[in-house]
């Protein structure tokens, strides 16, 4: 993506949830099972020099004709659970957030206004025809939302150091994730005004209950582990963290809520910073 020096390519962290094979109406389970039985499937990597390389024609395109026919596969418990790319899907909703990732002229540059009019067309046209559609993947970038940490205990915190760098990432069954959401809410609006915070996780839990009950549920940091230095990546403990203000909360300190937060930002905003920098 050929954009202004000032800005990089965006590294971008995700939640993801994973249905059991049941989920699946005929004949995508079929698809899927079939999908899953060839052992080695894409990474997220893959799935990201996929979009990239779409953005290099021109004029770029910004979002697939088809849909991707890719997934992530885990296996919990014996069963199969699947996360669908939705690569189509996610694109159009992306390009709906550019405008307050990128400046203007950078967003121009790349994605011209006739090539986003068009897709903005096609989706609105693609919706007519398919209202209940969601992505079973949501991505934020230069950060990790905050309110995608309450559904998960820092115990479910893997940090590991693979043959392509570290990988961070949470997961969760289903069930804990909305206990926790539920949780969460009630602390939340017990102790605060409604906002964004509030906001966004009812959003969340909203999305939460589209899925099949015995779901798993990622956090995964994905390209942001690329911007966070390895020592700083091995002590985060968000989670923790996220988890200790909520517990003050609960329990009307305030000053430990606020010094919890505070140390959460401070990492976060570190790492926001370092999309301008040279």
């Amino acid at each position: 993506m050929a954009v202004a020096s000032s800005v990089r390519v965006p590294y971008t962290a995700y939640l993801r949830v994973y249905e059991p094979l049941a989920a699946f109406p005929e004949p995508e389970r079929s698809h899927w099972a079939r999908y899953a039985r060839r052992g080695e499937t894409p990474s997220a990597q893959d799935e990201q020099r996929r979009a990239l390389a779409d953005l290099l024609p021109v004029p770029p395109v910004p979002v697939p004709v088809h849909e991707s026919a890719d997934a992530f596969v885990a296996v919990v418990d014996e069963v199969v659970c699947i996360c669908p790319w939705r690569t189509r899907l996610r694109g159009w909703q992306a390009l709906a957030g550019l405008e307050e990732l990128l400046p203007a002229s950078v967003l121009d540059a790349a994605l011209p206004p006739v090539v986003r009019r068009q897709a903005a067309t096609d989706y609105e046209r693609w919706r007519e025809h398919n209202p209940d559609a969601r992505p079973w993947i949501r991505a934020a970038v230069w950060h990790v939302p905050v309110r995608w940490f309450v559904l998960f205990e820092d115990a479910e915190r893997d940090f590991t150091k693979g043959d392509e760098g570290p990988v961070l990432r949470y997961r969760t069954p289903m069930v804990q994730a909305r206990r926790r959401v539920a949780r969460g809410l009630r602390t939340l609006r017990n102790s605060l005004e409604e906002g964004p915070l509030v906001d966004g996780l009812v959003d969340v839990g909203r999305w939460l209950e589209e899925f099949h009950p015995r779901s798993l549920v990622e956090l995964d940091y994905g390209g942001l582990v690329h911007a966070v230095p390895e020592g700083q990546l091995a002590d985060d403990h968000s989670a923790a963290e996220v988890a200790e203000g909520l517990a003050a909360l609960r329990d009307g300190d305030g000053e430990r809520a606020g010094a919890a937060y505070e140390k959460l930002s401070d990492r976060w905003r570190a790492v926001r910073e370092r999309q301008f920098s040279s």
